[in-house]
């Protein structure tokens, strides 16, 4: 059996004079519905075969989901994010911009992501945002288990208008924030700006994440930032969707991913 790796625009053969597209008897959908299933195309006895991995069933729905309750004296925060997910979002922060931005992530890093918290806003906007991203890199850590199978590495640039924004990022294990934005004011609306360094420094000690986030452009606020949020998002969607050819193994010489 030989592995090909699968090609989006193969059209489909004709019964004659190509081989035949056969849906094999594990696999959940043919390959021209691939987006639903982790699958390979194989050549056998002159036939193209769609099948799943077997050693990548963890990939199928509904199997990759962190769900995470932080209680303190401050805030009340429940996080669910569902990596092989939608793209659906239903945050309700208390804080409007945070959940535009949680909007983003979900959108276009195709995770279906729920957030519920409550704190004390009405000191500031702090100890809410800290502990909604400590909770999100919590359940992302439980989503990702083993990490068995997956890219590993991500790395997307982002622009909106005037803005651009790179991010490149390891699931390694190892928390590490290496962050270099500079927005110009200090709101936008009420949210303080200097709380997105702390959102993604919380998100990277819990996650177990190595995060490099680099501003190339940009002078509005409001884009730098959520080109940021939508640059990581594609990144981390990146990392975390499976790399076929390794059938399921951990990506590391080590053999293994771990937080510590």
């Amino acid at each position: 059996m030989i592995p090909l790796a699968w090609n989006p625009h193969l059209r489909k053969p004709s019964s004659r004079s190509e081989p035949r597209v056969e849906t094999c008897s594990e696999g959940r959908t043919s390959p021209y519905t691939i987006r639903e299933s982790i699958g390979c195309l194989s050549i056998q006895d002159g036939s193209l075969n769609f099948c799943t991995t077997a050693s990548l069933a963890m990939s199928t729905q509904n199997q990759r989901i962190g769900v995470v309750e932080r209680v303190t004296k401050e805030t009340d925060v429940w996080v669910k994010i569902n990596l092989n997910g939608n793209g659906v979002a239903n945050s309700n922060t208390s804080i409007p911009f945070l959940d535009h931005m949680l909007d983003q992530l979900a959108s276009h890093g195709l995770f279906d992501v729920q957030v519920k918290a409550t704190g004390d806003i009405h000191i500031d906007d702090h100890h809410t945002n800290e502990d909604v991203a400590l909770a999100l890199g919590t359940a992302l850590l439980q989503a990702l288990g083993g990490r068995k199978g997956i890219n590993r590495f991500g790395d997307f640039s982002a622009p909106l208008d005037e803005a651009l924004i790179h991010v490149s990022l390891d699931l390694s294990g190892r928390p590490h924030l290496s962050y270099d934005l500079n927005i110009p004011t200090e709101r936008v609306g009420t949210y303080d700006t200097q709380l997105v360094e702390h959102f993604f420094q919380s998100l990277v000690n819990t996650s177990g994440m190595t995060l490099h986030i680099r501003q190339l452009a940009g002078k509005n606020s409001h884009h730098i930032i959520e080109a940021t949020f939508k640059a990581f998002a594609r990144a981390l969607r990146q990392a975390t969707e499976y790399d076929l050819r390794r059938l399921g193994t951990v990506p590391s010489s080590k053999g293994v991913l771990s937080r510590s």
